[in-house]
């Protein structure tokens, strides 16, 4: 019986121990996911293809209909390589696997560029109409996999004062957020350009990870860092807010303003949530932030 006892009493101690150090190993195990990811993207950013869609590429067999990489030279097309033996360029490609890191393809960026210019264009007259529908900021406002993207990562946000790093889904909806930061529907997307308002929704106490958990730490004069396909761009915090769910002001366009708006819901003390934001404006001209594992400027 003692030793029955004994054995019960290591058990519990064991459980216990374990439910203590969860959330510690739960949230460390996911913060390297959400980075690991932000890396991923990075390096698929060093390895486009030039001077063809991914449409191109299946035609040309440099990958087959389910995107996996097929390895050898392309002579005759043209990327700027060396010249083979019979005067044709050899084009390096880079091996990627199926879903973990699909590889991009410069004609299909471009096309994306001028997609979201224009979607950033449309919002900047039809916000206030378009956010009538409370459900309308859950559905992306693009289709990525018709750009040849399908991991549906638009880019990432870093904010190095505390070490947060995660990837931008388009769409305010729980599977999203459920992985990073989600970018609101008919709100811009970060292009760099003035009359915009980027609005990114992340989750508070998500059980095994940390997402927007620290963004209450961020005060005026925090550097935030957002990369997409195309660009880095460097915002400082300029204001945080308390709102009840009702109130959207701090989500709209700002005239002339390149705005960055990061909210999570926080407890009213009521039995209910608030959301807290955090405002950003960008900042001209200043050195952007560095890629995962470089020296920051």
């Amino acid at each position: 019986m003692k030793k029955l006892l004994l054995i019960l009493a290591i058990v519990l101690l064991l459980a216990g121990v374990g439910l203590l150090l969860f959330p510690t190993v739960s949230n460390f195990a996911g913060t390297k996911i959400s980075q690991a990811q932000t890396d991923k993207y990075e390096e698929r950013l060093k390895h486009v293809v030039p001077g063809m869609t991914r449409d191109d590429a299946v035609k040309q067999g440099i990958i087959n209909e389910k995107g996996e990489y097929i390895k050898g030279t392309n002579s005759g097309q043209s990327s700027g390589g060396n010249s083979d033996d019979n005067g044709g360029e050899v084009v390096e490609y880079y091996e990627y696997e199926v879903y973990d890191s699909p590889v991009l393809f410069e004609l299909d960026l471009d096309r994306l560029y001028s997609d979201c210019l224009k979607y950033n264009a449309d919002i900047r007259e039809n916000q206030s109409s378009l956010l009538i529908d409370e459900d309308a900021y859950q559905e992306p406002v693009i289709d990525l996999s018709k750009y040849g993207i399908y991991d549906d990562v638009f880019g990432y946000v870093s904010i190095p004062s505390i070490d947060m790093r995660l990837p931008i889904y388009l769409g305010a909806n729980g599977e999203n957020m459920s992985y990073g930061a989600a970018h609101m529907t008919y709100t811009t997307l970060p292009m760099g350009e003035k009359r915009s308002n980027c609005v990114l929704a992340g989750h508070t106490d998500y059980i095994g990870r940390i997402f927007f958990d620290n963004l209450r730490r961020l005060s005026p004069g925090d550097e935030v860092y957002i990369r997409n396909f195309w660009d880095n761009f460097s915002y400082r915090v300029i204001d945080t807010a308390v709102y009840a769910p009702d109130q959207s002001q701090a989500i709209y366009i700002s005239d002339d303003r390149d705005l960055l708006t990061m909210f999570t819901c926080i407890p009213d003390g009521n039995g209910d949530f608030n959301r807290f934001f955090v405002i950003c404006e960008r900042v001209a001209d200043q050195a952007s932030d560095p890629s995962p594992g470089s020296e920051k400027p």
